[in-house]
């Protein structure tokens, strides 16, 4: 009797549950629901962001997932706004990226702030393909002799956890480039010189792995020397830029490519080769093609640690370390390209030393937008511009968390940098091609 009257008690119990409490449950799991509907995820990218550059991989995977992100141009230093979703909340705080939880109406009052300033909404709606241009390990023989030095830009990529393809030679003349939608070019000399290291390294390990390694793949691939094949590679990735294609550049590859470019099959390479330079080659250099540079003079020593005079780096070590660029103010509405390209929360940014360190103003040609130089000085240190229906972005130097990165200095950390304004710039490049905006495209 008493388990009888117990179950008659439980079902009663039961019963109360499924008429009063479990509509009551459902109605408050429901508001919840509601109420995070039309949340978003303000990530602020000002001097409050404890990680600006991880910041950018949260862009990224969110892109990856099909969650709608939108760059506020000038917002609180770039800031990210994200529809909420709990997994990348959850992210945000997994890899220590600060953020902000906003409703609908903070985020119409961020919208009248962002209407009524030199500010601008951009939609990024793709996650980019990005793809590095990096001899593949397979080919060397030492792990030592292969990398004396880091890429920055792999460097940022690895650390915002955003992937990448490594394209060489062989991958770009069989046109793996039509698979990516942004690549990354940065201490490759495509002028054929092995990065003109011969007066001080050519009897080290790396160096002399370099000249194997290329003349491999040129004979692999059917080119006579190493500088064929490096000019039909520039060649590609011009065709490349030209079709659509997004470019960025860092130390020795902004020069060279355009030095390639202008070379054509002219034969622009000293004695370390084999033979000397064609007869008054530098005459028969053709600008039109070129990305960014025109009427500059190549450098034919051999024995001169220097490709041309586009680069500044002379000039740059003389003016010493304490030394910053400035990065130029745009017109959000007007000129957002030039803008998404220089979110920053600062605007003064230290100088860092390269191959190519900054680019000598006279020689750049008239349509390439400036975007950071060292004032009152000869150097330009960031440019953009067009390219036929695509883009191209060069940076002077080599990495921007370390003054003169030698060869055999090891790899920048950026936990210790998380911060970097110099390797912010290098991010907002990789996003670049997720801007599908109509503004941009006009």
């Amino acid at each position: 009797m008493k388990d009888a009257r117990c179950k008659k008690q439980d079902a009663r119990i039961s019963d109360v549950w499924i008429r009063f409490f479990y509509p009551l449950s459902f109605a408050f799991c429901l508001l919840f629901a509601q109420n995070l509907f039309g949340m978003r995820l303000l990530i602020y990218m000002d001097g409050r962001q404890t990680d600006h550059l991880r910041a950018y991989g949260i862009a990224y995977q969110s892109l990856v997932e099909d969650i709608k992100v939108e760059w506020l141009l000038n917002y609180r230093d770039g800031s990210f706004l994200v529809d909420y979703h709990k997994d990348i909340e959850d992210l945000c705080k997994i890899r220590g990226v600060s953020y902000s939880v906003v409703d609908e109406s903070q985020v119409q009052r961020i919208y009248i702030t962002i209407e009524e300033n030199n500010m601008e909404r951009i939609l990024l709606e793709v996650a980019p393909k990005v793809a590095v241009y990096i001899p593949p390990n397979e080919l060397y023989t030492s792990g030592s002799a292969r990398e004396p030095w880091d890429d920055a830009v792999r460097l940022a990529l690895d650390y915002a956890k955003i992937p990448y393809d490594k394209i060489w030679d062989e991958e770009v003349l069989s046109g793996a480039l039509n698979q990516c939608d942004w690549l990354h070019l940065h201490h490759e000399d495509f002028s054929g010189q092995y990065g003109k290291f011969y007066a001080s390294y050519r009897n080290t390990p790396w160096f002399q792995e370099e000249i194997r390694v290329n003349k491999l793949m040129a004979k692999r691939l059917g080119f006579k020397k190493v500088w064929h094949l490096k000019h039909a590679v520039t060649e590609k990735i011009a065709e490349y830029v030209n079709k659509g294609g997004f470019l960025f550049a860092m130390c020795s590859a902004t020069e060279t490519i355009d030095m390639a470019l202008a070379a054509g099959n002219v034969d622009i390479v000293p004695l370390v080769d084999g033979d000397p330079a064609e007869p008054n080659c530098q005459q028969k250099l053709d600008f039109s093609g070129t990305f960014a540079f025109q009427n500059f003079k190549v450098d034919l020593n051999p024995l001169l640690y220097n490709h041309s005079d586009i680069d500044v780096s002379r000039e740059a070590q003389l003016r010493g370390e304490n030394v910053r660029f400035t990065l130029t103010n745009f017109s959000a509405k007007y000129d957002p390209i030039p803008t998404l390209l220089t979110q920053n929360h600062v605007r003064d940014v230290k100088q860092f030393l390269g191959q190519n360190t900054g680019f000598r103003r006279i020689l750049i040609k008239k349509n390439v937008t400036i975007l950071g130089e060292v004032k009152g000085t000869e150097e330009v240190k960031y440019i953009y511009g067009d390219y036929g229906k695509g883009f191209f972005t060069f940076y002077g130097g080599h990495d921007p968390e370390d003054y003169t990165h030698l060869i055999g200095d090891p790899a920048t950390v950026l936990e210790l940098h998380k911060n970097s304004p110099g390797y912010r710039l290098i991010l907002n490049n990789i996003l670049f091609p997720a801007a599908k905006s109509k503004r941009l495209k006009t």
